[in-house]
């Protein structure tokens, strides 16, 4: 997963999310359900782009990109953005590797 540091590289992959839907993953770094959700979001096999944003270290581009997909902020959360907007979310312990390959399956 590439990480998303800057409001300018989140604005980029929202700009490019038409031709290139992607998974967008916020996660806690003193979160348990972070750490659980991490290791599903590692071990997942798919051809999809996954960017990570770390809420304590990148605040400003966990409030951009709510602000840009009108998803309430939480943590951990997995967003499917296509066409510029989250077309599928789940958090917590709902972020399994079945559910997140259903959705794709589905939404992309």
């Amino acid at each position: 997963m590439n990480r998303l540091k800057t409001i300018e590289e989140w604005q980029t992959l929202l700009e490019k999310s038409d031709e290139q839907p992607f998974l967008l993953f916020k996660l806690s770094i003193t979160s348990l359900s972070s750490v659980t959700a991490k290791k599903e979001m590692e071990s997942l096999v798919t051809d999809l782009p996954r960017y990570v944003v770390i809420s304590q270290l990148d605040k400003n581009v966990s409030n951009a990109v709510e602000q840009d997909t009108g998803v309430k902020h939480e943590t951990p959360q997995l967003l499917i953005i296509k066409g510029k907007k989250a077309i599928w979310q789940a958090t917590r312990y709902q972020i399994k590797q079945s559910v997140v390959l259903e959705a794709i399956a589905t939404y992309v």
